[in-house]
């Protein structure tokens, strides 16, 4: 173990991490192995994987059918090009499969290697989409504040959190933030995007783009008549809008994707994450009928975008079958479901400890803030790092999750894979309950001793 810590120091820069605290403290985990919702260290030390890893492990940890399916297209076809339009079967019944689980209307795949770059592949293609129809002006994107949206160049631009842009600046232009303000209800929200469309012009905007649900923002839920009406702004000035189903799709919420929830079709998805459940990588963007037809009529010679594993065939294998897994189980229902029963399990801490406010989920995908106050939502001083010490105390017993604490907020989120069952909720709740309640005692202690 020593040495695999020393090497992880000297060799790996690990993605969004402190490089700093790697190496002083060496890696937080070192994982040897996966199964269902557990992952099991070098140690021998279990974990329930409550965030399923990133949002993605959908089916669980250890699937053989995934390694077999990978295995069989490998010795088949483990590669091939899908530029100047070569194909292969495997991208074919994947983009067809997945055209048959998206919304109406929405029939043609683009994929790609992961959620950064189909979420740059849907900024490319929407600017493109408006430039073959003789209208180049429209370039810029809005997004909200809080959004997340990857960490390549455009998808940089897009996500609405500052502090991916500290690290080097924006690095494309035409990239607009509209305020958030779920918690204030629709109108607010829908006016902060009304002013946005109107100070830019809506005849330089090219598209809006949102998660149905804010994931590493703090799982933030909007109303149940946000997106409607975010349609028919969109309608009304002619703007595309682009669902990030990245974190919502293949079944998270307790819909196949995430806008379902709030009956809505979009103009693109982006997709990724759940598609192989992180398997393998893989990503795209699916795009409307009315999209591909102005596609296929103005957009002349070569489409000059495009990835080296574009339509992986091994990757395009294991998410065909990764869906069918999800479908023959019945994933996206027991999602809906046992949603439910974490978020009575929620309810039932927040009756029972002092620091918890909000609490919800929508499938299993949820989040618990912690509040000074919680008949006033008055929040925690920053420094006293209130949620990243609940998760530190999840982890000593045995359970890993995430903290999100942009804005002085203290949010603890859950994204466990959709496997989960009712006793191994209240395992997860029990241990959640215990975390708080420790860091409570810590926080008392830390008042006795301030006064």
């Amino acid at each position: 173990m020593k040495n695999l810590i020393e090497l992880d120091k000297k060799h790996f820069i690990h993605p969004t991490s402190s490089i700093q605290q790697q190496q002083e403290k060496g890696a937080k985990l070192i994982v040897e192995k996966g199964e269902g919702i557990y992952l099991t260290d070098i140690n021998g030390d279990v974990f329930i994987d409550a965030m399923s890893s990133l949002w993605n492990v959908n089916i669980g940890h250890g699937r053989n059918e995934l390694a077999e399916a990978a295995a069989d297209q490998m010795k088949k076809l483990a590669y091939s090009s899908a530029f100047s339009t070569f194909s292969h079967e495997p991208a074919i019944k994947l983009a067809a499969k997945i055209a048959s689980l998206a919304p109406e209307n929405l029939n043609a795949v683009f994929f790609t290697s992961g959620g950064s770059e189909s979420n740059d592949s849907a900024v490319k293609l929407v600017r493109h989409y408006w430039k073959i129809q003789g209208q180049p002006k429209r370039r810029k994107i809005i997004a909200l504040k809080r959004g997340y949206h990857g960490v390549a160049a455009a998808s940089t631009s897009v996500t609405g959190i500052p502090e991916f842009w500290d690290m080097a600046g924006h690095l494309m232009n035409d990239f607009i933030h509209a305020d958030t303000p779920y918690w204030e209800g629709t109108e607010k929200a829908i006016t902060s995007l009304r002013s946005v469309i109107e100070e830019e012009g809506a005849e330089n905007i090219a598209a809006f783009f949102a998660e149905p649900v804010q994931g590493a923002g703090g799982v933030l839920i909007p109303p149940s008549n946000y997106f409607k009406e975010v349609r028919e702004l969109c309608n009304e000035y002619g703007i595309l809008l682009v669902a990030d189903e990245v974190i919502t799709g293949f079944g998270r919420t307790g819909k196949f994707f995430g806008i379902e929830n709030w009956g809505v079709t979009p103009d693109l998805m982006t997709f990724a994450k759940g598609v192989t459940s992180g398997y393998i990588p893989m990503g795209g963007v699916i795009v409307s009928d009315s999209i591909h037809n102005v596609l296929k009529e103005k957009s002349k010679g070569t489409l000059f975008h495009g990835f080296t594993y574009s339509g992986h065939p091994t990757a395009a294998a294991v998410a065909l079958r990764n869906i069918d897994i999800i479908e023959k189980e019945g994933l996206v229902a027991n999602a809906k479901a046992m949603g439910v029963h974490l978020l009575e399990g929620f309810k039932k801490i927040k009756e029972q400890l002092n620091i918890v406010g909000d609490v919800r989920t929508i499938g299993l995908l949820g989040a618990v803030e912690l509040v000074q106050d919680p008949a006033t939502n008055k929040r925690f001083p920053a420094k006293l790092q209130v949620a990243p010490k609940v998760v530190e105390a999840l982890h000593e017993r045995g359970v890993i999750c995430r903290a999100v604490t942009y804005e002085n907020t203290d949010i603890i989120c859950f994204s466990p894979p959709l496997i989960m069952n009712p006793s191994q909720i209240d395992s997860m709740v029990e241990k959640l309950h215990d975390a708080i309640l420790s860091v409570q005692k810590q926080l008392v202690h830390h008042t006795l001793n301030e006064k």
